[in-house]
Formats: structure tokens, C-alpha cells, sequence
């Protein structure tokens, strides 16, 4: 946002500039909080009289407000950074490249120039325009970003709060009668006759439970996760789930060793069921056809009581004939695991996450049509784990995609229409769509789809040049496009998204399939 100065306000700033001595690197970030406050002090200003724009916004502010605003003045002392109007700093060699801005806290990113006007290599850095959070504020956020949605409050209802009060308060009474409980059944069949026994393992058995309720609060701040990979995680948890298993084996071979080893299979299994709990209401309102959400979860969760009931008593009957632990542990989790991976493949969603969007950009690019939905599931990888390193990353952060400003001058014109910018960083190997402050929805998903059409562009390009040193019996490489290739390649992707993206969506839609910008689970980063 640009205020406009008074021409004394802006005689005072260059004065202060020109007189204060030179600071270091490390002040860059407050100096640039002093360019912010010195502009609205100008604003405030009612007149050109002799009281500078600082003590000017001093009078007009608030009390707390008084305060911040002394301490920037003193700050002042020391040099200051100000920007003139087209975006280049007084009395330095850095210009302001762009904005960013991540849940309310923003940054600027300068670029320093030679002495011949160019841009120097590399030189991108980014500046704070924030004080750092203070510990109680992180400490907050941490625990926030485990407790409550991503988008607390306007991503929940409004009875979400009191539901969850209520829900803490019963399951703290519940840990406490679970600890005597415990001890009572332990002690009821016999464990020991001496008094501390009972006791003593019955704490050993909490301990172990309550390892496991860690592991689950832990792994339960992947959150969106369970929703934008839902297959992947449920089969996540089953691999999981059988690795617990494994490690409670164990525990019979070292007994020495039982607390350790059973807490840290509790922590397994613990995390296998919350991706279980997760993902199963989202997978039952997939065969849901009418408002009998509630009838198909019951009924499915019947089918696998029955089945595990099933499970074990035919268990017990093998057991009684004493054969090898290790072959029967192995033979039955391969079943397991290989049940799982069909459970996942079967299940059909109409939404377009992210393995599934590029299964459907990919086909539209190289066939011209969209897959249907059973053909869209079908070709989804479950094993594209949410951990795993992605060729292309939706929203990321500007210092991220640029190295060299020069890259994202050359390529901003060709964005200015648009509430995204897309780039290929080289270095990294990566496609990466930089998403502007203005971008809803269907800019997001658009800039998706540009980003899989400049990742084809590029392998297109890679797999001719592999093929062409492979015929000259040169060495396999990446491909390093100059500065001029790039801008050419995101130039030429710029026409062909102009060209084929509303035949995209109207493809998909004509297949039954939904697009959601949230279940592509892009950054919070944005350009502003």
C-alpha cells in the first residue's frame, strides 16, 4: 500500500537518512518497520510546521500506540532505510523486488545492485516487517496448531467450542478412573501377591497407554492432511499398525525391555488409529448416496467387528497347535497389508486432490480427455505419501522459487493479468506457483493446472535431450535452461493455459469430477 508524503515530511526523512550513521545488516528488518510508520506519520499530519512526522504520529497516537512509535524514533538514530517512489531505497544499492505476506505476518524482498545497475547474483534477501512474537505468542501458536482446525474459528461452527470443552473434561475423568481400573483387573487375576505388584505394573501398563495418547496428539497436527490424502494416509496407518504389532513381538524375545519397546509400539499403533479415525467418515459419505451418513458408518463399522471377530477365534484355534510365532506374524500380515491396499484402491471419490488432479492433468495433456472417476482412482498412487518430495509445490514462499531477481522480473509481466505467478527453480528441480493476495478458488486450481503444464513442457524438453544424449552416448542430466529458455518455456505455457484451461474444468466437470482449491493444500504464502 503507498501513502503519499508531504514534500516537508519527505525533506524530513531524507535529512534523518543522510545524517544518521550507517548500520548493519542485522537492523534491516527495523529500519523497514520505520519506513511503514514514517508514511503514516506523514498522513496524520495536519500541517508542515516545524514538528517532524515521528513526533507528529507521537501526539496523534493512542497511548500503547505512543510507545511503539518512541521506540521507532529512537531506532531512527542509528540510519534508516526509505524507500522513494519507485521502489528503490535512499542512499543504497537495494530495490524492493516484492511483497509476501503468511497469516498476517509480512516481509520484503530486496535485491542489491552492482555498481553498474544490474542486479547482483543471488542477492534476494528477505526483511521482517514484524518484531519477533514474543515466547508466550510462539508457544500459544504451537499449541493452537495441535488443538484446534487450521482456520479456527471460521473454519468450524460456532458449537464447536463448547463441544470440545465438554469432550476434554470427559476424557480427563475418564484417564483418571482408567489408572485405578487398571491396577484393580491387574491385581483381580493374579499378577502378584505382594501389594507393590500390582501397583507397580499397573503404572508400567499407564505408562505405556499414555506414550500412545502422545503419539496420536502428535501426529494429529497433519490435520488437512486427512483430508487432501486420505488414501494415502489410511494406508499410512495400516503399514503402521502392523509395525506396532511387530515391535510388541518383540517384547517377548527382551521382557527387560518391555516398557520401552510396548510404549513405542503403542506410539505406532496410537498413530495408526488416528488416521483410521480420521479418514473413515470421509470414505463412508463417499458411498453415502442420501442422508445416511450415520446408517452406512454403523453398518461398516458392524462388518468389521464381525470380521475381526472372526479373525480371532480363528487365531486362537491355530495358537493351540504351537506353530512358529515369526511365520504365522509374517503370513498374516501380508494379508493384512495386502487387504489394505485393495480396501484404499476401491474406494472411488468425485474430488480432485492432488495425486488425482495430476493424474487428470496429465491424461488431458497427452490424450485430450479427462479419466473418469473410476479410471481417476484407479491410476492415483497410494503410494505418493504427503512426506514424500513433490515436483511441485502450490503457494510456496517467494525466497523459495527466486534466487535471482532477475528471473522474477523477466516473468512478472507475464503474471500481471493473473493472481499467480508459476516459475521453475533449476537448482531444485521444481515447478513452484506463487499465489498473489487476491487469488480465490478457482485462481488457485488454475494456477495448478499452469504449473503441471510447465512441469510437461520441461520433461517434454528433459526426455528430448536424454534421448538425444543417449543416442550421442553422453552422460544423463538434468535439464538447465538458461534465463532466456525459461522465460520462453513460461511464456509458451502462459498461451497454452490461456488456451486450454476452461476446456479443463468443463472436461472434468462433464466426468463427475469436483475441484477444490483446499484438497490441492496450497502455502499460506501470498504477493501482495
Amino acid at each position: 500500500m503507498k501513502f503519499k508524503r508531504s514534500p516537508a515530511a519527505n525533506s524530513a526523512t531524507v535529512t534523518t537518512v543522510k545524517s544518521a550513521a550507517s548500520s548493519s545488516q542485522d537492523a534491516l528488518a527495523a529500519r523497514l518497520l520505520v519506513r511503514e510508520t514514517m508514511r503514516i506519520s506523514a498522513n496524520l499530519a495536519t500541517s508542515s510546521g516545524s514538528s517532524s512526522p515521528m513526533e507528529v504520529a507521537a501526539a496523534s497516537a493512542s497511548a500503547s500506540q505512543q510507545a511503539q512509535v518512541r521506540s521507532i524514533v529512537d531506532d531512527v538514530k542509528f540510519g534508516s532505510l526509505v524507500e522513494d517512489g519507485g521502489g528503490q531505497f535512499v542512499d543504497s544499492s537495494l530495490r524492493l523486488i516484492c511483497r509476501e505476506e503468511i497469516d498476517g505476518r509480512r516481509w520484503n524482498y530486496v535485491a542489491e545492485k552492482d555498481g553498474s545497475g544490474r542486479f547482483k547474483k543471488n542477492s534476494i534477501r528477505a526483511l521482517s516487517l514484524q518484531c519477533p512474537q514474543a515466547p508466550t505468542e510462539e508457544l500459544m501458536s504451537f499449541v493452537r496448531s495441535y488443538v484446534v482446525p487450521e482456520g479456527f474459528p471460521d473454519s468450524v461452527s460456532s458449537s464447536y467450542v463448547p463441544y470440545m470443552m465438554w469432550r476434554a473434561l470427559k476424557h480427563f475423568f475418564g484417564g483418571a478412573i482408567g489408572v485405578f481400573t487398571t491396577q484393580t483387573l491387574l491385581g483381580s487375576v493374579g499378577v502378584s501377591r505382594n501389594r507393590a505388584a500390582p501397583g507397580a505394573v499397573a503404572i508400567n501398563w499407564i505408562l505405556k497407554d499414555g506414550a500412545g495418547r502422545v503419539g496420536k496428539m502428535i501426529f494429529a497436527r497433519q490435520g488437512k492432511k486427512f483430508d487432501c490424502d486420505l488414501k494415502q494416509l489410511r494406508f499410512t496407518g495400516d503399514l503402521l499398525m502392523e509395525l506396532g504389532a511387530g515391535v510388541e513381538l518383540v517384547t517377548a524375545a527382551v521382557p527387560h525391555l518391555f516398557l520401552p519397546l510396548a510404549c513405542a509400539a503403542n506410539v505406532v499403533k496410537n498413530v495408526a488409529a488416528v488416521t483410521s479415525t480420521s479418514t473413515r467418515t470421509p470414505i463412508y459419505k463417499a458411498f453415502a448416496k442420501g442422508d445416511n451418513i450415520g446408517d452406512v458408518t454403523a453398518k461398516g463399522e458392524c462388518v468389521g467387528n464381525i470380521a475381526d471377530l472372526l479373525g480371532t477365534g480363528l487365531s486362537i484355534m491355530i495358537s493351540r497347535r504351537n506353530p512358529s510365532l515369526v511365520t504365522t506374524f509374517a503370513f498374516l500380515s501380508c494379508g493384512y497389508i495386502f487387504s489394505s491396499y485393495q480396501e484404499v484402491k476401491s474406494v472411488v471419490l468425485q474430488t480432485l486432490n492432488r495425486a488425482r488432479f495430476s493424474v487428470a492433468v496429465e491424461s488431458f495433456l497427452n490424450t485430450g480427455r479427462v479419466p473418469s472417476l473410476q479410471e481417476g482412482n484407479k491410476q492415483e498412487d497410494i503410494f505418493n505419501f504427503p512426506w514424500k518430495d513433490k515436483p511441485i509445490v502450490i503457494g510456496s514462499r517467494f525466497k523459495d522459487a527466486f534466487q535471482d531477481p532477475g528471473a522474477f522480473l523477466s516473468i512478472e509481466p507475464l503474471f500481471e493479468k493473473e493472481r499467480y505467478v508459476v516459475t521453475y527453480n533449476p537448482s531444485k528441480g521444481k515447478v513452484y506457483a506463487l499465489l498473489k493476495d487476491q487469488a480465490k478458488a478457482d485462481d488457485i486450481v488454475k494456477a495448478a493446472f499452469h504449473a503441471h503444464v510447465l512441469l510437461h513442457f520441461i520433461q517434454s524438453v528433459n526426455d528430448r535431450q536424454s534421448l538425444s544424449r543417449k543416442h550421442q552416448e553422453y552422460d544423463h542430466s538434468k535439464f538447465a535452461p538458461t534465463s532466456a529458455d525459461l522465460e520462453a518455456r513460461i511464456a509458451e505455457s502462459c498461451e497454452m493455459v490461456s488456451a486450454s484451461y476452461g476446456h479443463f474444468k468443463s472436461k472434468t466437470a462433464e466426468q463427475g469430477w469436483r475441484m477444490s482449491d483446499s484438497l490441492l493444500n496450497p502455502g499460506r504464502a501470498r504477493l501482495y
